[in-house]
């Protein structure tokens, strides 16, 4: 979108390729703040006024874009929208250069809010009930409190600070009472926000989670939006506390990661939470838990990697937990939630179970928790 007229203490400006104009970079002293920079239209990279204003670096940067022009895209909003096509533009944050020109780029590439699927069917976001969407949990964002912010995208409605709303999987009320919005490090207090903003909501009770739906007490039918899916797992470790007097910790450090989706954590049958297996899309996983629980929860874990290489949900009234338990190959664990998940070590015993257990479903993502729908006014 657009590209540097120079580097380092070369650099001229920007040149902006979608609208065709020129934006200089004031220096000696002169802040780049609002009003001071003026864009000047230009006719096309020979234009006499254009070459004045890139001066020697004039050459440079015809060749720069005629190389763009051939290996890169032309601009196409709905590839942009897509994701199939990813807009650039250049500036300098330090200098507060480029910044506002790319902003205003930004509100005009960027989608309204769109409409979301509900179990009552589309929600549109001009619609008057507030509702909401947690897809973000991040623990201990500010490690000297320790606290805990679920972040939640609006989807409907008008958000307003102290509101009651529903919880619909817990099936109770919460206010939120001190929602926040994040710039860099600073926190701010919102008093009202809209759909398709983001606000973060402190969690000090833990009740919230990745998927959850936050929706108007005054709705006629509790609203609630299709999770965030669980994948199965493509490697496994078994974890090992080295001081058994953290445990508390542990367990505390393993409850609020594995809610964030560092790693997801399996309960051994009879064992409740002693000596959990860890499961993770890549192995990476483990040593990023690995580095958090040491450094936020102070637990230093040995993690020792199991030969499983994969997991399925098993769902149906067939399961025979103990088999699976009793075979070398295999063995059945609990989700969070409490579902079967059984971990294989080959290809062949996978298949085998499949083959062999047709009133079982084996799936690749965690079932969906049935919740009662309970309009407010019944």
């Amino acid at each position: 979108m657009s590209w540097p007229i120079g580097m380092g203490d070369q650099f001229r400006g920007v040149y902006d390729r979608h609208k065709n104009e020129v934006l200089l970079f004031q220096t000696e002293g002169e802040a780049n703040v609002k009003g001071r920079l003026k864009p000047r239209k230009v006719a096309g990279l020979d234009d006499p006024a254009f070459m004045s204003i890139a001066d020697e670096q004039h050459e440079q940067l015809k060749a720069d874009l005629e190389l763009v022009e051939l290996a890169g895209d032309q601009f196409d909003l709905e590839k942009v929208r897509t994701g199939k096509l990813t807009p650039v533009f250049f500036g300098s944050a330090m200098n507060n250069f480029g910044v506002e020109r790319f902003l205003e780029n930004f509100i005009e590439i960027a989608p309204c809010p769109p409409a979301r699927e509900s179990n009552t069917g589309l929600i549109n976001p001009a619609e008057k009930p507030f509702s909401g969407f947690i897809f973000k949990i991040q623990a201990n964002m500010d490690p000297s409190h320790r606290d805990r912010v679920a972040f939640m995208r609006i989807c409907s409605g008008k958000f307003v600070r102290n509101m009651s709303v529903r919880h619909v999987r817990l099936e109770k009320e919460i206010k939120l009472s001190k929602p926040l919005q994040f710039f860099a490090q600073e926190r701010v207090i919102i008093e009202e926000a809209w759909p398709g903003d983001i606000v973060g909501l402190l969690d000090t009770t833990g009740d919230l989670r990745i998927g959850d739906t936050l929706c108007c007490q005054d709705n006629e039918q509790i609203i609630e939006y299709k999770g965030v899916p669980r994948f199965a797992p493509e490697h496994f470790a078994a974890i090992t506390i080295k001081d058994p007097i953290k445990r508390k910790q542990l367990k505390k450090g393993l409850d609020q990661l594995s809610e964030e989706g560092v790693v997801q954590v399996f309960r051994q049958r009879g064992l409740g939470d002693k000596d959990p297996i860890l499961g993770a899309v890549g192995a990476l996983q483990f040593e990023v838990l690995q580095h958090r629980l040491l450094t936020e929860y102070r637990v230093e874990v040995r993690i020792e990697k199991l030969p499983y290489i994969h997991a399925r949900w098993a769902v149906g009234a067939g399961l025979d937990p103990d088999y699976f338990e009793r075979r070398e190959d295999s063995r059945c664990l609990e989700d969070r939630d409490g579902f079967s998940v059984v971990l294989f070590k080959s290809d062949w015993g996978l298949r085998w179970a499949e083959e062999n257990y047709k009133s079982v479903e084996f799936l690749k993502t965690a079932p969906e928790l049935k919740i009662s729908r309970k309009s407010i006014r019944s």
